[in-house]
């Protein structure tokens, strides 16, 4: 399982806009994206050169695989998943990063944020068909059902103050027992709403 460690704000200042990798931080008025809109380090508030097209491609791809906490490798194979099939690469990519255990515990609105779920589930609190299952990356497809242990969470969420969210169309989820089903694929309004430019990224991996 990969974390993403480190001051988790900075990673949000650096590209610029909202990550929402701290939860219910990140909707207050203490987030430092909105206290200090520009870059961490001494020279953050002069800015940057012009990036170039592939510097923004390249900023792309971090925000990607930051916000699902992915490692290079990991992001790259799900592209080359994604490129494998009949249709939108970009959107076949986002599909496949939603869909990931970690991202559903997330949507599912028990986790407050994408590493508290990664947390939830290598501590196995977490099971998909009946079977407990201690890999984040796991890629759940529809009719999958997965449960989360919520009597042992209990304390953990309490304290962690989870956010209510809306779910999406392709997810079904029951907060008071804890079940939950991939209802579909994501459809193409759900990924819109998603924070993430594929068509950069995939630009990227095709150069």
């Amino acid at each position: 399982m990969r974390t993403t460690s480190g001051p988790k704000c900075r990673l949000c200042r650096r590209e610029g806009y909202k990550l929402f990798l701290k939860g219910a931080k990140c909707l207050s008025a203490k987030c430092p994206v909105t206290i200090r809109p520009y870059a961490p380090g001494m020279h953050g508030k002069e800015g940057g050169r012009k990036l170039s097209e592939y510097g923004k491609q390249l900023r792309f791809k971090q925000s990607a695989k930051r916000i699902y906490g992915l490692s290079e490798a990991q992001l790259r194979n799900a592209y080359d998943t994604a490129a494998s099939q009949k249709g939108s690469t970009g959107n076949f990519l986002v599909s496949i990063l939603e869909m990931r255990l970690d991202s559903v515990v997330f949507r599912s609105g028990i986790a407050p944020s994408p590493n508290f779920a990664r947390q939830i589930i290598s501590h196995g609190h977490v099971k998909v068909n009946g079977r407990t299952v201690k890999t984040a990356s796991r890629v759940l497809t529809p009719e999958d059902i997965f449960e989360i242990n919520l009597k042992d969470l209990e304390t953990a969420i309490a304290d962690q103050k989870t956010l209510k969210v809306q779910l999406p169309s392709w997810l079904k989820f029951d907060a008071k027992t804890g079940k939950g089903q991939i209802i579909s694929m994501p459809s193409n309004e759900d990924l819109e709403k998603v924070n993430i430019n594929s068509k950069a990224i995939v630009e990227f991996y095709s150069r």
